[in-house]
């Protein structure tokens, strides 16, 4: 298919089902390449997906007429006597990011886990990204408990688009995502209503576009990431939860709410 396809297309043409063949498996590599630009030092080899695949876990694919252009892998996790899930990585091929293609693997990701009796599942995303903060928070209705210093420990961008800048040495800090399944609030995003939250205790802004700053000041989004990690740390001390983001051109802020009110 050549060029970018449409919303409207792509909805209409797209399957959600699990990756099973070993074709289908390396299809999920050559994803994370091009959807992240990882070397392959941090890329989920085939081996990781067939075995989790046996321990509990399943990785969901979306195929556009037969061909792989998102995945969503998702672990089994325990916690004491609790199982749940914990979402390792989704990508989308960069032709179909903005398509829906995301939206609709994490909503098929929830309803496998509720299948299967789970009502939870956790992972994590960059704190200064602005659309993923968005979608998150703003489309799933996740809540924010929990922020990584440092996550990761690597050094790069995972922006191919960032490839080359002065980027590294960026700490890899990291919001931990909690999706929980039966709640009012993301059983209505599942409808696609709206859940109206009341006014937040406190607001933490980060950059309007991240990846530009990182290109044009990368000292300064440096200290950026410290200023945000600091702000959030406090937030979490003080008892407040992240629930919405404020989306802005230039000064989108995350809203976090006391947890009493909640």
């Amino acid at each position: 298919m050549s060029g970018n396809p449409s919303a409207e297309s792509t909805r209409a043409a797209l399957e959600i089902r699990e990756v099973s063949s070993i074709k289908e498996y390396d299809e999920c590599i050559e994803l994370q390449r091009s959807a992240f630009g990882l070397p392959d030092l941090e890329i989920s080899p085939r081996r990781h997906l067939i075995v989790s695949s046996k321990a509990g876990g399943w990785t969901l694919g979306a195929f556009a007429e037969g061909r792989l252009v998102g995945f969503v892998h998702h672990l089994a996790a325990v916690n004491g006597n609790e199982i749940f899930g914990y979402s390792h990585m989704m990508a989308v091929a960069p032709e179909y990011q903005n398509q829906g293609v995301g939206a609709r693997l994490k909503w098929a990701q929830r309803e496998r886990a509720l299948a299967e009796g789970r009502d939870f599942i956790k992972w994590t995303f960059e704190p200064l990204r602005a659309r993923n903060a968005h979608f998150n928070l703003n489309r799933l209705g996740v809540v924010v408990r929990e922020y990584a210093m440092n996550f990761y420990g690597t050094d790069y961008s995972t922006n191919p688009a960032e490839k080359g800048t002065a980027a590294r040495g960026i700490d890899s800090d990291r919001l931990f995502a909690s999706w929980e399944l039966r709640s009012p609030r993301v059983e209505l995003f599942s409808q696609r209503k709206e859940h109206q939250l009341g006014a937040p205790a406190r607001a933490i802004e980060i950059p309007g576009d991240f990846s530009s700053l990182l290109k044009s000041d990368p000292e300064f989004a440096k200290r950026e990431i410290l200023r945000v990690r600091e702000e959030f740390l406090q937030s979490f001390d003080d008892g407040l939860v992240c629930r919405a983001f404020e989306r802005d051109e230039t000064r989108p802020r995350y809203l976090l709410f006391s947890s009493q009110s909640l």
